[in-house]
Order: structure tokens, then sequence, then C-alpha cells
């Protein structure tokens, strides 16, 4: 049986592609079961997102589907048919929670309106993910990652101050939505402890993509500024960002005046020079502060800089490709890689989950073992053999197993 705080939980997954997908998968890490029903034949967009594609030529599995549906089982419905229209509806009767990241209205016309739903399960938590909104002049509008990156501002104040605006290089927008959402769920969940009924829960990339602004949000809001690119270099915050070094680049972090006072003399520079002796001088001039410590590090390497600045205790690291990423000691022990056995593939490597929750001993309550993202219609006749037993037992019964 399934270990986590949500183990007698089932979730639907009619997302596709990111950040429905990232919510659901979320939701099965903490125990929950999760269904994605799929459409026949091509099933979630993500399916055909590559290269790289891994296993056989002739059942290629796209590793970026790979990313956002561990520990889901897969159903393949027709939802334009009656007959897939009406499994849906048996599984809606007894889900706990269902995703959905259609365009506003697009389940409606499929015959799910958010009064259908409530009809078919008043306990049903449902949270629908968009583009920008449910509502407002632009809520129509589809939503992919790098669009929403654009206009919610993000790629504007990401890259080279003197190059062109640029997108972060991971689905920033998509991710940050499938976070909340997961929230919202969380919360929703609790309260229907209280209550005993369901609810609505919505957010959309723009808003995740806004929610993420924090002090260049601030800078408009509350002080009339414009954000602007600033690079590696945080614009309100000196020195914090990445300097040269003879073999290659240090990142460096000095959020206090009382570090300053630790790196100024493994950087050669005097903690009281008038120049920069405190963060709005050392901003001011940032330039000239990034010249003097690139110039005293010019002729150390890496190496001797971060063990410098690890004996002074100033916050720094490298920068690490992914692969260095994922051999990494410290993202091992922290569980973040997972080796699951995929039915086609056989043995492949995962990201795993950030979430860790222990009790007070240090005893793990989460999900122990992880599933590996499962084929298209993988499951379809044994989630539809349950829901026959299950419908046969006691209709109103709204108790689901944990996903073996």
């Amino acid at each position: 049986m399934t270990v986590g705080p949500l183990n007698d939980i089932l979730v639907l997954d009619v997302s596709r592609a990111l950040a429905g997908p990232i919510a659901a998968m979320m939701l099965g890490d903490l125990g929950a079961r999760v269904i994605k029903v799929e459409a026949p034949g091509t099933g979630d967009d993500s399916r055909t997102w590559g290269p790289p594609f891994v296993g056989p030529q002739d059942d290629p599995q796209s590793s970026y589907f790979m990313s956002a549906n561990r520990n889901k089982e897969s159903i393949v419905l027709d939802l334009k048919s009656e007959h897939g229209k009406d499994a849906l509806r048996r599984l809606i009767r007894r889900a706990d929670v269902l995703i959905e990241n259609l365009r506003p209205g697009a389940f409606d016309r499929l015959g799910f309106s958010t009064e259908v739903l409530e009809e078919l399960n008043s306990r049903l938590i449902t949270l629908s993910i968009t583009g920008f909104g449910h509502d407002g002049p632009e809520g129509s509008r589809a939503g992919y990652d790098q669009i929403a990156q654009g206009e919610a501002g993000l790629m504007s104040v990401t890259g080279d101050p003197h190059g062109e605006p640029t997108r972060i290089g991971v689905p920033m927008a998509d991710v940050l939505a499938g976070v909340h959402g997961t929230a919202g769920v969380s919360a929703a969940l609790a309260a229907r402890e209280k209550t005993g009924k369901g609810m609505v829960v919505r957010t959309s990339l723009l808003a995740a993509a806004v929610s993420a602004h924090t002090f260049q949000g601030t800078k408009w809001t509350v002080g009339g500024q414009v954000a602007q690119r600033s690079g590696n270099h945080h614009p309100q915050i000196a020195p914090y960002g990445s300097f040269r070094c003879a073999d290659g680049y240090v990142q460096i972090a000095v959020g206090s005046e009382a570090i300053w006072a630790k790196f100024a003399p493994v950087a050669g520079l005097s903690a009281i020079d008038p120049r920069f002796a405190v963060n709005r001088d050392r901003v001011a001039a940032r330039d000239a502060l990034i010249a003097a410590i690139e110039a005293d590090f010019a002729d150390r390497t890496r190496v001797d800089v971060l063990a410098a600045l690890e004996a002074a205790g100033v916050p720094a690291g490298s920068i690490r490709t992914i692969d260095e990423v994922y051999e990494w000691e410290q993202t091992r022990s922290q569980g973040l890689l997972l080796e699951v056995e995929h039915p086609v593939v056989g043995p492949v490597q995962l990201p795993g989950p950030s979430l860790r929750m222990e009790t007070a001993r240090g005893d793990s309550l989460v999900r122990a073992e992880h599933a590996a993202p499962p084929v298209l219609g993988q499951h379809t006749e044994q989630i539809l053999d349950w829901l026959d037993v299950v419908d046969a037992a006691d209709p109103l019964d709204t108790m689901v197993p944990a996903q073996a």
C-alpha cells in the first residue's frame, strides 16, 4: 500500500502538457492515487515532444513526458464519445480531485461544467489551470509557457542587459502554476474536512508568473521604477552574482553588511572603502566593484576562490551543468534522483520530488517507492474493471484503493 499523507485521495488528471500534470504528479508523490485520462491514439501532447526519445524505434518514449508523469495510471477515454464521457462520469463520482487545463469553457462544452461536476460529486475539488485566467478581456487565450513568460514580464528582466529579452531556461510559468495549484488543492482538502463540500481552485500561467515578480514587482508598484535586465548580477544587492576567475566563474551572494565585512578581505578590498561602505553605495558603484573583484580573482582558480570564501563564511558556489547536478552527491542525498522500472524502456532515472515529510524522529511519511510514467492506456482495462466492481458493490462509495 502506498504511504503518504494523501494515500486515501483519488486524483483524476484530465490535463495535458505540463502545468496540470505537474500538480497531479506532486499529489501522487504525496501518496494520492492519480489516474491520468488521455485521448486515444495520441495521449498527452508531451508524449510527442522531443528529442530525446528513448526505447525501441517503433515505440519511442518521450523524456519530456516522463518529467511530469511519475506515479500515475493511464486510461484512454474518448471524451467526444458517450462511452468515454460515461466512464469519466463514473470516475468523477469517486474522485476527490479533478485537474484540467483546457481553455476556459472547453470542459463545459464536453459536458462537464462546474455545475455538472458538483451534481456528480459535491465533495469534488476541481483544479482548473488556464493560460491567462478564467475571465477578463483575454481569458480565452491559449497558454504556453514562453508566451506567458513574455506577457508576464519575466523575459524583460532575464538576460544580458545589452542583449535581447530571454526566456528562463526551464518552463517556469508552467511549473509555478502547478505548484500553486497543488497548494490550492491541499487547502481545499483541508477545508473539506470542515465543510464536507468541494470547491473550484483556479490559477493560471499568468498568475503564477506574476507571483514570481517579488522585488521586481514592487520596484514598480511601490518604487515607480521599471525593472531592467541585469544579467547575472542582482539589481538591488551588491556584490551578488557571477564573477570571473582564471578558469571560469564563481557565484557570490553578499546579502548583508556582516557578510560584506567577511568578503572584502577575500577579494583584496577594504570593508570600509567609502566607495563600497554600504549596500546602497555598492549598488551605485556596481561596475567599479565588479571590476575590482575580478581583477583580484584573475589569477586565482575557482577552487582556490571558493575555498577562501568558504573559510571566511561567505555564501558562494559554482555553476554546474545539468549532468553535474545529478552526479552531485548533495543532490542524490536529498532524494532528487529516482530509479524506476519503465514498462517499455526498463530502468530509468528521473528527477525526484522536492518535498520530504518526516516525524520528529525522522521516519518518512511520504512515498518510498515510485512508479514510472505510464505508457498510453497502460491501465485502461484495470481501471474499468475496478469501476465495475466498486459500482456493483456500492454506487455511492467514494473510497478507492491506493495505487499498487
